[in-house]
């Protein structure tokens, strides 16, 4: 299966970085091909300028900046996203990203007067999400979880029909025990050693 990861935390020694690498030495045990774009290891602009977004809609340019982003979106069976939740949401790196790369004629079609928007990422079918949160579940649940939302609701909708989906968050993480860490990256592990096609 090809499995592109994308991962977006600033620092390279975070527990968000041990999750990233957890997965990836997964996807390598279970045989998978596998990518990942680093947003804050390639100095991505989350930033949209008024020119770029005067031609959000002119679909002969705007995915321009981002083809390896989109040849790695096409490539791809299963999207992995691995986060933050800061402010009960993603880190802005990550929602600048699926603002600029998301476009339309790229990742959806346009809705027109008699149709709505259509997925044009049909190839993925498979969406995982791993993310660590300071507050517990319950304020999260409160909170809308906004972050959870934009990409199992959001993301989702530009995947196939049927994409799968999975949500996987390790709550109060400025309190957890280094042993309930552990068992986090363990629940991580199995997880992506149990994706099939």
């Amino acid at each position: 299966m090809n499995v592109l990861v994308v991962y977006c935390h600033p620092s390279s020694g975070s527990f968000t970085a041990a999750v990233r690498d957890t997965v990836i030495a997964a996807l390598g045990e279970a045989g998978h091909a596998f990518a990942e774009i680093d947003l804050y290891g390639e100095g991505f602009n989350p930033v949209m300028s008024a020119e770029e977004r005067a031609g959000y809609h002119d679909e002969t340019t705007n995915l321009a900046p981002f083809a390896e982003h989109a040849r790695l979106l096409r490539w791809a069976e299963t999207v992995v996203f691995v986060y933050p939740t800061w402010w009960y949401g993603p880190p802005a790196m990550l929602k600048g990203w699926l603002e600029r790369v998301m476009v339309p004629g790229f990742a959806f079609k346009m809705p027109t007067k008699h149709r709505g928007s259509r997925p044009n990422l049909t190839n993925i079918r498979r969406l995982l999400v791993f993310t660590t949160c300071g507050a517990t579940p319950f304020v999260s649940w409160i909170m809308g979880q906004p972050g959870r939302k934009t990409l199992l609701r959001g993301f989702r909708s530009v995947c196939h029909v049927r994409c799968r989906t999975g949500f996987m968050a390790l709550y109060k993480m400025d309190s957890v025990s280094e042993e309930a860490r552990r068992r986090h990256l363990a629940r991580v592990r199995r997880t992506v050693l149990a994706l099939r096609s």
